[in-house]
Parts: structure tokens; sequence; C-alpha cells
């Protein structure tokens, strides 16, 4: 009997440049075979262009995937869901922004949003397991409406509490739970307890 192969890590990146200091290259880097999603030089603002690389990056990934997503790539990865059908262990999906309501000033416009494909955001459940983490004081959504997001995907829902946007604009470089819950997501199903 063999065991079955430790899925890939795929970081999906959200529509900004990262840095050093995201705790997402962290993360990158301290597991074996990560793979991350390049950032998009041209077409960045485009829904289906961030969900083809995402499938690009996958279909070159013949065993079990966790998929780990902040920001807009969590909006990739519910997009990408809805459009392909590929085995997932499960996504860790780390403060989703709210794209139907006007962000701060210096995103992208509710209408830029919907132009480009983003809106309205999906709300059917995912075919596989997916923690949503959320903040309590996210500028890019409030708390509640992230909450109907991970009820309607179906995925679990855990308050980080006042945790800004989980970025180094926020204090947040390492973010040591996340492999935490890359590891609970990157388990047989049936172990499980969440």
């Amino acid at each position: 009997m063999s065991l079955p192969a430790e899925p890939t890590v795929v970081i999906v990146l959200g529509l900004r440049d990262h840095v050093p200091e995201h705790w997402q290259t962290i993360l990158a880097n301290k597991i074996a075979d990560a793979r991350t999603v390049p950032p998009l030089e041209k077409d960045r603002l485009s829904c289906d262009a961030q969900v083809a690389v995402l499938e690009e990056v996958l279909s070159d990934i013949s065993g079990p995937v966790v998929l780990v997503a902040h920001s807009a790539g969590v909006m990739t990865t519910v997009h990408w869901a809805q459009r392909h059908r590929r085995p997932v262990e499960g996504a860790l999906l780390a403060t989703p922004p709210d794209f139907e309501t006007p962000l701060p000033d210096g995103y992208p416009t509710p209408e830029a949003l919907r132009d480009n494909g983003w809106t309205p955001v999906p709300r059917t459940a995912l075919p596989f397991h997916s923690i949503v983490a959320a903040s309590t004081n996210d500028p890019l959504a409030d708390a509640g409406r992230v909450a109907d997001l991970a009820r309607a995907w179906g995925s679990s829902l855990v308050d980080l509490g006042p945790v800004g946007h989980l970025n180094p604009a926020s204090g947040y470089g390492a973010w040591p739970r996340a492999e935490e819950f890359v590891r609970e997501l990157g388990r047989n199903p049936s172990d499980r307890t969440a």
C-alpha cells in the first residue's frame, strides 16, 4: 500500500505586487515545492486572465493541491472553481475583499471590477473544503459580508480579530497560522475535525 502524495501548495496572489515581507511570500519560501501563480504583467485587472493563469499553474500539477489565496486571489479562486473541475484538497481564503461595494481610494471602482468580470461574486458552494480567514477591521470588506460569502461558499469561517487586510501595510509579514491551516487542509478529509 502506498501513502498518498503530499499536496502541492499553490499560492494565489492578489492584484497588487507582492513583496518579500508578505506572508504568502514567506510561506512559499518555507514550503518545499510550493508554486506561486505569477503576477500578470498585462491584463492584471482582468478576472478571466487571472483565472487562466491559475488554471495554467494547476494544469502542470498531477497530484493533490491546497490553494492559499489572499485578497483578490480569493476572488480568482472562487471564479476558477465555477469554471474548472480539478481535485483540490482544500483552500485557505484569507481576507477576501468585498468587490460589490466601493473600495477605498486607490483601489478599482465597482464599475472597473464589473467591467473586468469580477462581479457578481460567485455565491455557490465550493467543491472542496475551504477556510475563510476573516478580519474584523479589514478596510476592504465588512466582516458581516465576508461571513455571508463564507456561508455561501460552504467554507469554515475563522475570525482572526482585528488584523486589517493581513498584509505588510497592516503589520503582517510572517503569519504562522497559515501553516496550520495548510496542514489542516492537506489532511485526508476523513481525518478533519473542522
